[in-house]
């Protein structure tokens, strides 16, 4: 960069050196830009969605898409594959050694393993009643599957591919996560509390509240000790993971269901039903939201890719609504067929 005669005048040279690496130094730059969709992603087929999971060395997303996991090139949008055979495809977790992938099949009751590079079935794991969440532990190197409607963990040896332990909660389980030293998190939605696990002992070791209502999504900053689930109106909590106080609370958009975290530029994201992704600077004081992105109706599950800085989400076009019934109260529009779709969001 060539500066202004009059900066050259002015500019002693180490001041000038500050300048320049102040405005190169990594992150700033893109840290100041918005976020923003840069493209989409139509993958079709039919059905409904829940969660997705970026591996950002291999450049692969995992989606759980009805009865089958799909799995796309995150260099080239393209499809790269599909788990199938399932019966209602949850959550997807991965090992740290690259090998294997944990699929919770809700329908079938079980955990599904399989091989990452031929994305072929190895194993199908019995778990509890509709597995759901689902997060590989690294430390003990288990598996940790929490189970919706049994309301209890099904903790998976990956060395055996058995269980080796089952874990009653107090409620209603949702999104888990790991501090990679032998410790497990999740949301107890119905409690509104957040439970902490020794994932040594099978134990529990601490409840939490949550600080709001029926938490769901929760994204974890492992290194700064800080947990975020995502709630019920419209608020993501800021809780300390060594304590449990509760830190902050920030807005969101409504009917969240997943969030993210970016240690590298100190971000909280939440992706909600109402088509918002809101963006958290967990770096300032009083936790602002700084900035709220229209994506699409629906777009209500997210996953961040720190190697790309690039949020995805998946949402499809829908049909009217149905009338309410006595048996189905709240029904959910019909899905379009062939309008899956992956948005992606970076700048």
């Amino acid at each position: 960069m060539r500066f202004p005669l009059f900066l050259r005048l002015v500019l002693r040279p180490a001041s000038a050196a500050i300048l320049l690496a102040s405005l190169f130094a990594p992150g700033l730059i893109p840290a100041q830009q918005p976020y923003k969709v840069i493209d989409r992603w139509t993958i079709g087929g039919e059905g409904g969605w829940d969660y997705l999971l970026a591996d950002s060395s291999a450049h692969r997303l995992y989606i759980a898409h009805g009865v089958r996991v799909e799995v796309i090139d995150t260099t080239t949008g393209k499809p790269a594959g599909a788990i199938t055979g399932l019966h209602g495809v949850h959550g997807i977790a991965l090992d740290t050694d690259g090998t294997f992938g944990y699929i919770s099949d809700g329908g079938g009751n079980a955990v599904v393993v399989f091989n990452r590079a031929t994305l072929a079935t190895v194993a199908t794991v019995s778990a509890g009643v509709n597995p759901d969440g689902i997060v590989f532990e690294p430390v003990t190197h288990t598996v940790w599957a929490f189970n919706g409607r049994s309301k209890d963990v099904s903790v998976i040896d990956a060395a055996t591919q058995k269980v080796v332990a089952t874990i009653r909660l107090p409620g209603k389980p949702e999104f888990p996560a790991v501090d990679g030293q032998g410790t497990v998190f999740a949301n107890i939605e119905d409690k509104n509390q957040i439970v902490r696990f020794d994932a040594r002992s099978f134990k529990i070791t601490a409840t939490w509240s949550a600080g709001c209502n029926s938490p769901s999504g929760l994204a974890f900053d492992v290194y700064g000790h800080r947990l975020f689930p995502v709630c019920d109106g419209n608020k993501m909590s800021v809780v300390d993971s060594l304590s449990g106080k509760l830190l902050a609370t920030a807005a969101i958009g409504d009917g969240p269901d997943a969030a993210g975290w970016s240690s590298a530029y100190s971000l909280a994201f939440a992706s909600s039903g109402d088509g918002v992704l809101s963006i958290v600077d967990a770096s300032a004081p009083g936790y602002p939201t700084i900035q709220k992105l229209a994506t699409q109706r629906g777009a209500r599950t997210m996953a961040y890719d720190p190697g790309a800085d690039r949020v995805y989400l998946v949402s499809a076009d829908f049909g009217p609504r149905p009338d309410p019934t006595p048996d189905n109260p709240r029904p959910r529009p019909a899905v379009l067929p062939g309008s899956f779709q992956v948005i992606v969001v970076g700048r």
